[in-house]
């Protein structure tokens, strides 16, 4: 048995035939210290409901509990582990629902249903970005949740936390600084899955800013990084021609250098164009 009564996770995968699928992108996590450590670093956690995404046989979802998240709900599309689940459930009373279901076509906002919540997942890689892009994209900011803690490729990680005038930095790198304030903590080593990943991965946090400035859409934050990262060896004059018809000027307005790659513009600059454009 472990420390929270439950069996080891090795003997629950044996138990149940959960070998990971590739084609869902599953990686499992064994260490529970490991999965401890993430949930610790995205505590405190009574009092919040947490949302996990691909839970599969449950190790990251046991951290969270032990670690007093209040509630989670858990939306796996894998039917398998279901059952698995439903034994940590049982051990949880009211603590635990499971929601089957696709994470692409999920109403996170529904599921906090108002109340203070965390989203904290080692993210299937297959859809992680998309998944990331949708949580920063809403309506409405704030947004529904506290706080993001998430498990992504390091190289993913990299684009997120990269800053100006680096390859790194990026369309990605822009939404999330812009929206919030994101920060690596910590590598996980490629051996700490079953299978192995071919990549090391990273876990990285990011808290909303109460309300970004300058304020403007995510679509058109969108559309001005698609642009001029699009073309990222052209400079801003050339590679924004598709989106507004005399760049130049617009950008000499703005007070920014036309004459710049779109790497070496900070994010509010990114911004302000963008709010321009709105």
């Amino acid at each position: 048995m472990s420390g929270d009564g439950l069996p080891p996770l090795r003997e629950v995968i044996a138990r149940h035939g959960l070998a990971a699928r590739k084609a869902l992108g599953q990686n499992f996590l064994f260490d529970l210290n490991l999965t401890r450590r993430i949930a610790r670093a995205a505590g405190p956690l009574e009092g919040f409901t947490v949302i996990e995404i691909g839970p599969g046989p449950g190790g990251l979802t046991r951290a969270l509990l032990t670690e007093g998240a209040t509630k989670i709900i858990a939306i796996e599309r894998d039917e398998r582990p279901l059952a698995a689940l439903a034994e940590i459930s049982a051990a949880w009373p009211d603590r635990l629902t499971v929601i089957p279901g696709d994470a692409l076509e999920t109403d996170y906002a529904r599921l906090a249903d108002g109340k203070p919540t965390k989203i904290v997942a080692n993210l299937p890689y297959n859809i992680a970005t998309p998944l990331l892009v949708g949580w920063l994209s809403g309506d409405r900011w704030p947004p529904f949740y506290a706080s993001l803690t998430l498990m992504f490729q390091k190289e993913v990680a990299e684009r997120i936390v990269a800053r100006p005038g680096g390859t790194d930095f990026g369309r990605l790198s822009v939404l999330c600084q812009h929206c919030t304030t994101a920060k690596k903590l910590f590598d996980v080593n490629r051996s700490a899955f079953t299978p192995p990943p071919k990549v090391t991965s990273s876990v990285v946090q990011l808290i909303p800013k109460p309300g970004p400035e300058p304020q403007c859409r995510p679509d058109l934050l969108e559309r001005v990084t698609a642009a001029a990262f699009g073309q990222r060896r052209k400079m801003l004059r050339s590679s924004l021609k598709n989106l507004v018809p005399d760049p130049e000027t617009m950008l000499r307005e703005l007070g920014i250098d036309p004459e710049l790659r779109a790497e070496q513009l900070p994010v509010e600059a990114f911004a302000r164009l963008a709010a321009r454009l709105g």
